[in-house]
C-alpha cells in the first residue's frame, strides 16, 4: 500500500447525549426506607420519611460506609456519542453495572463518527485538524478492508457450508450475510478507539456516585467528568437530595495514586511491553498463578455441601459429579445459574490467574466477562511511540489486507505522536489508538466463573482472540490438573450424545461439526 497520506473526509461529531429511561420515583427516600426496615418490625415504605430521618439516617449510612441502602435504587441511562475508549477505560472498567452496547461486529459504521474534544489551550484548531484528518483516514481504511475482507470471508464460509453452483438460494443468502459480518468485524480493528459508540447502560445509585467521585480515575477524564456530571445532573432532576445532601466531588488528577507511581516521560510503556511479551512466551494468555491444591479442595467443598464422607464420595467422584455433563444438568444450562447451585458453588474455592495480550477491541468485550476481572492498563502512562498492535488472522492471510492495515497503525500512530509532540495531553491523543492496539493485563478467575467463560469463548462463534486466548487457557488447565479440564469446551462438546440442541446457537450454527474432534479441530475464520 501507497505511504501517501489518504485524503480525510468529514468527521460527524456530537456532545455526548445522556438519557434517563427509566429511575425509582423516590430514590433517595427509597434508600432510607431500606435503611429503616432493618430495625423495624415491619417493612418501611418511602412516603413514610421524615426529614429529620434524611438528615440522620442519611449522613449515618452514607458517610459511615454502609452503602448498600443506596444499591437499591437503580437508574436506566441511554448514552449516544461517547468514545469507545471512555467505556472501556471507565464505564466498563469494574463489575457494577449492566450494558448493552452498540456491536461494532454486527454494525456497519459507515458514516465516521467520533468524539473529538473541545478546543483548548493545548488542544487548539491545527491539532484538532491533525486529529480529525486520522479518523478519516482510519475510516477509508475501514472501508476498504470491509470490502477487500468479504470476498475472503465468502470464499473461506462458501467452502465450510459447502456452498456449490446448485446451492439453495437461502443457503447463498446465509453466507453472503456471514461473510458481510465477518469482514466489517475484522475490518473494525483500523477504528480508532475515539469511535462513537451507544448504549443503555444501567447502575445502582451508589454506583454513581462511586463514578462521580472517580470520574478522573481513568484515560478520559474529560469525557468521564461530563459524561458523568450529565448523569447525576439527570438523577438530580428526579431527586436533588440523592445528590446535593453529601458532599461528593470528583477528585482531581493529582489526588489519585497511580499517576505518582509511574514512570514519566515519552515511550514510557516500551520497557513494560518488552518485558510482559517476554513472560508470555509466544502465548496470547499465559497461566502464572493457580490454586495448587484446586481438585481436593473442590472436593472437599463438594461433600460439605450434601452431607457426605471421603470415604462415601472420592475425590474423583466429586469432581465427576460436578464437572461432567452427563451426570450435572447444571453443566447444560444456558442461563448460568452456578453461583444459585449450592453444589457448584464448590467450584469457587479454586483460582486462576492469566497474563494476556490482546487488542482493544477484544478487550472491550473480554472485561464484560465482570466475574473474571482484570487489571487493566492506563494507556496514558503505558504509552510507546513505536506501533503495538495485533492483526487479526483474516488479515495476516491476505498480502493487500495486510499492508492496508499496517499502514494504518503506522498512520495512526504518527499522529498520535505528532500531537504529543505539539504538546497535547496524552489523554487526547490517544484517542486515535486503534482498535488493534495491544492491552496487556493480568486476569483472575474461580473455577466457576471461568467455566461459563471457557464454555462461551470457546465456541468458534466467540470472538476470534478471545477464542485463542481461551483455548490456551484450558490447555494449561489440562496440563496442570488434568482432572478438572476434561469436561471443558464449547456447549457442542458438552451436549453432544446428552441432549438436543447440540449447538445452543440456532441460526447462528458456525457450520462446523466441533463436538466431533474438540479440541483437535482448527477454526479457520
Amino acid at each position: 500500500m501507497s505511504e501517501t497520506p489518504r485524503s480525510s473526509e468529514l468527521i460527524e461529531t456530537a456532545p455526548p447525549r445522556v438519557t434517563l429511561r427509566n429511575a425509582f420515583a423516590h430514590p433517595f427516600d427509597s434508600a432510607i426506607a431500606a435503611a429503616r426496615t432493618c430495625y423495624s418490625p415491619r417493612l418501611i415504605g418511602p412516603e413514610e420519611i421524615s426529614d429529620k430521618q434524611r438528615v440522620n439516617i442519611g449522613a449515618a449510612t452514607f458517610y459511615g460506609g454502609h452503602h448498600t441502602v443506596y444499591q437499591h435504587p437503580h437508574f436506566e441511562f441511554g448514552l449516544e456519542n461517547i468514545s469507545r475508549q471512555f467505556v472501556w477505560s471507565f464505564l466498563h472498567a469494574h463489575p457494577f453495572y449492566n450494558s448493552e452496547q452498540q456491536s461494532q461486529r454486527y454494525v456497519r459504521l459507515d458514516r465516521a463518527q467520533a468524539y473529538v474534544p473541545p478546543l483548548s489551550e493545548r488542544f487548539g484548531a491545527a491539532e484538532r485538524a491533525i486529529y480529525e484528518r486520522a479518523v478519516g483516514r482510519a475510516w477509508e481504511a475501514y472501508r476498504e478492508l470491509s470490502s477487500l475482507l468479504r470476498n475472503e470471508a465468502r470464499a473461506i464460509l462458501g467452502d465450510i457450508w459447502h456452498l456449490g453452483t446448485m446451492s439453495h438460494a437461502k443457503r447463498v443468502q446465509k453466507v453472503e450475510r456471514a461473510a458481510e459480518k465477518r469482514a466489517i468485524e475484522i475490518a473494525r480493528y483500523v477504528l480508532p478507539v475515539a469511535a462513537f459508540t451507544t448504549m443503555v447502560h444501567t447502575i445502582s445509585g451508589i454506583v454513581l456516585h462511586r463514578l462521580w467521585r472517580m470520574s478522573a480515575a481513568s484515560d478520559t477524564p474529560g469525557e468521564a467528568r461530563q459524561v458523568i456530571g450529565e448523569m447525576v445532573a439527570c438523577v438530580r432532576g428526579v431527586d436533588p437530595q440523592f445528590f446535593d445532601r453529601f458532599d461528593t466531588a470528583p477528585l482531581e488528577c493529582e489526588e489519585l495514586p497511580e499517576w505518582n507511581h509511574a514512570p514519566v516521560g515519552a515511550n514510557s510503556g516500551k520497557a513494560f511491553a518488552k518485558e510482559f511479551d517476554a513472560r508470555l512466551n509466544g502465548h496470547t494468555s499465559r497461566l502464572i498463578d493457580y490454586s495448587p491444591n484446586a481438585p481436593r479442595v473442590i472436593a472437599e467443598a463438594y461433600r460439605a455441601v450434601v452431607g457426605l464422607t471421603e470415604t462415601q464420595c472420592s475425590d474423583a467422584e466429586a469432581i465427576d459429579r460436578l464437572l461432567n455433563p452427563a451426570r450435572n444438568p447444571y453443566r447444560l444450562q444456558t442461563l448460568n445459574i452456578g453461583v444459585h447451585a449450592p453444589m457448584m458453588r464448590a467450584l469457587q474455592h479454586a483460582n486462576y490467574t492469566f497474563a494476556k495480550k490482546i487488542s482493544h477491541t477484544a478487550d472491550s468485550q473480554d472485561q464484560r466477562h465482570r466475574m473474571v476481572p482484570g487489571s487493566r492498563p492506563l494507556l496514558t502512562l503505558a504509552d510507546t511511540r513505536d506501533p503495538d498492535f495485533i492483526t487479526p488472522m483474516l488479515v495476516n492471510g491476505n498480502v493487500r489486507a495486510k499492508e492496508i492495515h499496517e499502514c494504518t497503525m503506522r498512520e495512526a500512530w504518527a499522529a498520535k505522536n505528532e500531537l504529543l509532540d505539539r504538546g497535547v495531553p496524552p489523554e487526547i491523543a490517544l484517542y486515535l489508538l486503534p482498535n488493534a492496539k495491544a492491552i496487556r493485563l493480568v486476569e483472575s478467575g474461580s473455577l466457576l466463573h471461568l467455566l461459563h467463560k471457557w464454555t462461551m469463548r470457546t465456541c468458534f462463534n466467540a470472538q476470534e482472540e478471545i477464542y485463542q486466548a481461551s483455548i490456551e487457557e484450558v490447555a494449561q488447565l489440562a496440563e496442570a490438573q488434568p482432572e478438572l479440564a476434561r469436561y471443558i469446551g464449547p456447549p457442542c462438546h458438552l451436549r453432544a450424545g446428552i441432549t438436543t440442541p447440540i449447538c445452543t446457537e440456532g441460526s447462528h450454527f458456525c457450520g462446523v461439526k466441533v463436538w466431533l474432534d474438540f479440541p483437535n479441530i482448527a477454526r479457520r475464520i
